[in-house]
């Protein structure tokens, strides 16, 4: 059985919902990644932070990534799977929320984030497809 834990990009990092959005917009630079997971106080998954976000939700909006968190982002409920969970939860879980990115959780800690291009690595064609074909569906 191949697990989230198998497919995920490990070390995933959270952005504390008190941070700006210019921190948020360094640490992606850093990483090299396009999206960050948002951790309440208690280092709990409040949200997810995408770089389109920045750019559409507050700099075309006018607004200073200097004055608005990473927290005044986070909209709707968060999607997370667990570590153990099958290939197939995960899929589902993204198909049917219609999400591209989705944190890994184990023993309530963040340990990775899967991404379109970790299910490419590690998924057949054929469920590539298939799951493309969910994700982007109405969008």
């Amino acid at each position: 059985m191949t697990t989230a834990a198998d497919i995920m990009h490990p070390g995933a990092q959270w952005i504390p919902a008190h941070e700006t959005l210019d921190r948020a917009a360094q640490m992606m630079r850093d990483l090299n990644v396009g999206a960050l997971p948002i951790s309440d106080t208690n280092e709990r998954l409040c949200g997810i932070l995408t770089d389109r976000d920045i750019v559409v939700g507050c700099v075309a909006m006018g607004h200073d990534p200097a004055k608005i968190t990473a927290g005044e982002m986070a909209h709707g409920t968060p999607r997370w799977i667990d570590s153990g969970a099958d290939v197939s939860e995960v899929l589902n879980e993204m198909q049917d929320h219609q999400i591209r990115r989705l944190p890994v959780i184990e023993n309530k800690k963040l340990v990775g984030m899967i991404s379109e291009a970790d299910l490419a690595r590690h998924l057949s064609d054929d469920q590539i497809a298939a799951w493309a074909g969910r994700v982007y569906a109405g969008r």
